[in-house]
């Protein structure tokens, strides 16, 4: 099941003509959002960060606006059956939305963490980092690379071997008291549960900061974690190739600093 261009289909398959842009050149922007409660006015769903973000990409493009209220009524024909909303928008304004249910093992990776590879090669870059469109496929090909070594994410770096994001996230670092993301000037998508958290950390005067994670800050982090709106908060315990000096016990104490957020929202 899914919404398409106005209509709700009961189908695995969509119709596209040929010369699609879409599938030519991955022209399209999307964004994927975790309903909670089945409600769009949930503090934790974000509806309207979420639109903020495919206008601020629509608009960046050049691209046609599509019918925000004809989208929202696919969004709510569909978050009855699923928690997580895939929302995509092509260049002449039609919507795709489709549904899926959260992670089977999402509670598990929550609570004891996951493995990470380094993506290294120059091939896993993102293009148009501050923007999440179609073409993801350098994202996709470092996650891929990093099953092929037992790990669940993949780390991506620039140039300078500087950490920037994850494949599917936001990373955040803690030592000596205070939580670390790496700063959007580096380019990396200006994640919306990475905005909220910073933000929510701020008002609890908790010390939090934006910098860039070159080789040195890495190694002597004390807990690693990535977030983003489905998955909300996911601990690193382990990352492939590397030796950091972590504490299990801080990992999952400082930790829950992070999920009280989701947790106080619920």
């Amino acid at each position: 099941m899914y919404w398409y261009d106005g209509k709700l289909l009961d189908s695995d398959t969509i119709n596209l003509n040929l010369n699609e842009p879409a599938l030519l050149y991955g022209a399209t922007v999307f964004t994927t959002m975790r309903v909670y409660q089945q409600s769009l006015s949930h503090p934790l769903t974000h509806w309207s960060a979420h639109c903020d973000r495919l206008k601020h990409s629509i608009i960046s493009f050049g691209w046609q606006q599509p019918d925000w209220q004809r989208l929202k009524i696919g969004v709510e024909s569909l978050l009855t059956y699923f928690p997580v909303i895939r929302i995509v928008v092509f260049p002449d304004g039609r919507e795709w939305i489709t549904g899926r249910q959260l992670p089977p093992d999402l509670t598990s990776k929550q609570q004891q963490g996951i493995t990470a590879w380094i993506a290294k090669e120059p091939i896993y870059r993102r293009s148009l980092s501050s923007h999440k469109t179609g073409n993801y496929l350098g994202a996709y090909l470092a996650l891929q690379k990093a099953r092929q070594f037992e790990a669940q994410e993949a780390i991506l770096i620039d140039r300078q071997d500087n950490w920037l994001e994850t494949s599917t996230g936001n990373l955040w670092g803690y030592k000596n008291g205070c939580w670390y993301t790496p700063s959007l000037e580096v380019g990396i998508l200006p994640g919306i549960a990475r905005s909220h958290l910073f933000n929510w950390l701020q008002k609890q005067d908790i010390p939090v900061e934006e910098n860039i994670w070159t080789p040195q800050f890495i190694q002597d982090l004390e807990v690693i974690a990535y977030s983003n709106c489905v998955v909300e908060i996911i601990p690193i315990h382990t990352i492939s190739g590397l030796t950091l000096k972590k504490s299990d016990n801080l990992l999952y104490s400082s930790l829950q600093t992070l999920q009280q957020y989701f947790q106080n929202q619920l």
